[in-house]
């Protein structure tokens, strides 16, 4: 975003922005961005079925997860249309697609902002996901339909969880596995009281401020008019 490079004050350019706005989309906004949280983060390593794509990044918009990263090693991630329900517009979205070591940028970037490698897997012995240890700030790596997560990340994870089965089949779909854990993570999240999993100030503005300019009919216009003519050079 233009104002951040620029020392503009990012509450006044909210609330410029904000006054497009109805006071209850402005309110709806202030509601949901008071559950999200980078605490946490979902990581796709080569999704190749939209409908999965779009499921991943409609379960990151419900339960309050800012933050996808996907790793294109060998498939392209496209949603497929209307299935997302325009989660997309609400959620960040990391690609890592055009460098030569696309999975170890990400885990070294992941890694770099404090966060733990987990992988997901129906066969590892380290932690079921109702007993995972919430304080830790972590990024849950999903692999690819039928093959699952490649080597790399399972030798590089810092820890293993997987989800309790009980049949026969061996696993769960990717989207209803990562639903399944973001329900039991953020649940516990929300339930505790000496956590501090929330968005910080400003990452709340910078956010809304994305929100507001993709909500308003003309925002990227009205935002760039904003920067030109209320800031000086």
């Amino acid at each position: 975003m233009r104002f951040l490079s620029m020392g503009m004050d990012k509450k006044k350019y909210l609330e410029y922005l904000e006054s497009y706005l109805t006071p209850g989309r402005k309110a709806l906004f202030e509601k949901i961005i008071s559950f999200r949280t980078r605490h946490f983060t979902i990581v796709a390593q080569d999704t190749y079925q939209d409908h999965n794509a779009s499921a991943l990044v409609r379960n990151c918009d419900c339960f309050g997860i800012q933050d996808l990263h996907v790793i294109e090693e060998f498939n392209a991630y496209r949603l497929a249309k209307g299935m997302a329900q325009g989660a997309e517009k609400w959620v960040n979205l990391q690609f890592y697609s055009k460098l030569e070591n696309k999975t170890q940028t990400c885990i070294d970037s992941l890694r770099t902002k404090g966060y733990a490698i987990v992988a997901t897997s129906p066969h590892a012995d380290d932690s079921l996901i109702d007993d995972f240890d919430i304080r830790r700030k972590s990024a849950f790596f999903f692999g690819t339909e039928k093959k699952g997560l490649s080597q790399k990340i399972l030798d590089e994870a810092d820890l293993m969880v997987k989800i309790p089965m009980y049949g026969f089949t061996e696993s769960y779909n990717i989207s209803v596995s990562v639903a399944l854990l973001l329900q039991s993570l953020t649940r516990r999240l929300h339930d505790s009281t000496d956590l501090d999993w929330r968005l910080t100030e400003e990452e709340a503005i910078d956010i809304r401020v994305d929100w507001t300019i993709k909500s308003i009919p003309h925002g990227q216009q009205i935002a760039d008019w904003y920067c030109r003519e209320m800031m000086p050079e």
